[in-house]
């Protein structure tokens, strides 16, 4: 996994420590507490929000426990809503793939 990120950073030309952990942990919380899909998502708006905070490890330390509090959240306050890995019931909202067609 280092090696990927090392590869990635250096495609993407960024130089930034971070804690792949963080991203990680958020990404299962989204997962899990929201739905699967949610997991690339969030953490790619955890980097735009960190970005525009300033950039750095501490914004997408911030960003992240922002988003995973979030979700923990989500997942509380939807007691009945289907298992992660449940499959659509095609209905996403607008410009979602699931209502493209």
């Amino acid at each position: 996994m280092d090696e990927w990120i090392a590869a990635a950073k250096t495609e993407l030309g960024i130089d930034l420590d971070v804690d792949t952990r963080v991203l990680l942990d958020l990404a299962r919380d989204a997962a899990h507490g929201v739905a699967r899909p949610a997991a690339p998502l969030t953490t790619f708006l955890v980097g735009y929000a960190a970005a525009h905070a300033g950039g750095g490890p501490d914004a997408v330390r911030e960003a992240a426990a922002k988003a995973a509090a979030l979700a923990q959240r989500w997942a509380d306050e939807q007691p009945d809503a289907p298992s992660p890995d449940a499959p659509s019931s095609g209905t996403a909202s607008p410009g979602t793939a699931d209502s493209a067609g």
